[in-house]
């Protein structure tokens, strides 16, 4: 898969079970462009329908079903070759490293003018000149932009959102839904959010899936 490759993700007939007792149950396809909101309690199985497609679902579990990207049977693959970007609720940014030097781990390998794709991500989200900052004096709002833009940069194919914006305060909440759906629309990636929140459903504005 090319890192221009955009194609629908078509979950099919997934079933995950835990000890006997089905939790869940999805059959949808997901757009490029498009975010499909799961709305659930917790223990609803949300975050283990995202390892699932993911590629590191826990073995208590027992699940069926097909991932498919396109014509790409994703199930078939290791979870490292899959294209999958995962946005969780913490940003996760290592520590040891810039703000820079985050983005950068982000690009494929053989990317060129990695200094001036970090500068423009960095310009996108209004963090320019950050660069050289460490990113633990970044306030919450500043990190999660940056976990976005590395996210981004590493060209997924296809990306999960477990509860991105759970931490995050209102204001703040809102402002980075907008950034987040608007990015992905516009790059044209096809997206699951797992979420308990009735209002990042609204501003997806894809379909729902309510479990429980």
């Amino acid at each position: 898969m090319t890192a221009s490759f955009c194609a629908p993700l078509r979950l099919e007939q997934i079933s995950i079970a835990l000890s006997g007792r089905e939790l869940l149950t999805v059959n949808a396809t997901i757009a490029p462009g498009e975010v499909l909101t799961v709305m659930g309690p917790s223990g609803s199985g949300k975050s283990t329908l995202l390892a699932y497609i993911a590629g590191f679902l826990d073995r208590e579990f027992n699940a069926s079903g097909g991932v498919w990207l396109g014509e790409h049977d994703l199930l078939s693959l290791p979870a490292e070759k899959r294209g999958i970007g995962l946005l969780f609720q913490d940003p996760l940014l290592f520590p040891h490293l810039s703000v820079g030097g985050n983005l950068r781990f982000g690009l494929p390998r053989h990317s060129k003018e990695k200094r001036q794709q970090v500068t423009q991500a960095l310009e996108q989200v209004g963090l320019a000149g950050f660069e050289a900052r460490d990113p633990t004096t970044l306030s919450g709002g500043q990190q999660s932009r940056v976990a976005l833009m590395r996210l981004l940069l590493s060209k997924p194919h296809a990306v999960l959102l477990d509860e991105p914006f759970s931490k995050l305060d209102t204001a703040l909440r809102q402002e980075m839904r907008a950034l987040v759906f608007s990015q992905l629309r516009e790059a044209g990636l096809p997206a699951l959010l797992v979420t308990h929140d009735h209002a990042d459903a609204g501003a997806a504005g894809g379909p729902v899936i309510e479990l429980g």
